[in-house]
């Protein structure tokens, strides 16, 4: 990797050089999505299509997005946005019958739902996903976050456990997903490991 400009070290968005603070996520979307194609694998189409989706979210009132920054660049590296949980949305219809089924279906009241977190894989590993996420959630006016991440052992969902989330429902199927999800909830303030 060659060193990028005015990052110590010569790593893009080196942990000391990263910015984490509020983000205008509809004005950035097209960044923030191209972050998550990288990180998570997404073709142009689910680009796409999430576009809209997120447009549509940053309107439920409450939500709010976080921004990781590279100080010297302005280069957006990571980003979290959720929103208070609703049980008439999409993600709620799906994952409650799953909650329902293991005595956890109270988790969809009073939560704030991470809807998205992403960090550029070359800056992974540096506390940025914890800083945003726990950034997000202080300021959530709920009593517990809940969030879905695929279902298998991950860096993701190490650093979820390590916050204080636990697992409330497995193998959950998402249309079109081609792995299945587990949803975790852990009550607010997350821990500081």
């Amino acid at each position: 990797m060659t060193p990028s400009p005015g990052s110590p070290g010569g790593s893009p968005g080196a942990a000391h050089d990263v910015v984490v603070g509020p983000l205008d996520l509809a004005a950035r979307v097209d960044e923030a999505l191209a972050i998550q194609a990288e990180a998570f694998g997404l073709s142009q189409d689910e680009m796409n299509v999430r576009h809209h989706i997120v447009l549509r979210h940053l309107a439920t009132p409450g939500a709010s997005a976080l921004g990781a920054t590279v100080r010297s660049t302005g280069r957006l590296v990571g980003f979290v946005y959720g929103m208070p949980n609703d049980r008439t949305q999409w993600w709620s219809s799906v994952v409650e019958p799953y909650l329902r089924a293991t005595g956890n279906e109270d988790w969809l009241d009073d939560s704030f739902t991470i809807t998205e977190l992403h960090v550029l894989p070359e800056c992974q590993g540096r506390g940025i996903g914890r800083r945003l996420i726990t950034g997000l959630t202080d300021q959530a006016g709920q009593a517990r976050s809940i969030l879905s991440a695929i279902d298998t052992e991950s860096p993701a969902r190490a650093l979820y456990r390590r916050l204080g989330y636990r697992d409330l429902a497995r193998r959950v199927l998402f249309p079109a997903a081609p792995r299945p999800y587990a949803v975790m909830g852990a009550p607010l303030p997350l821990l500081r490991p």
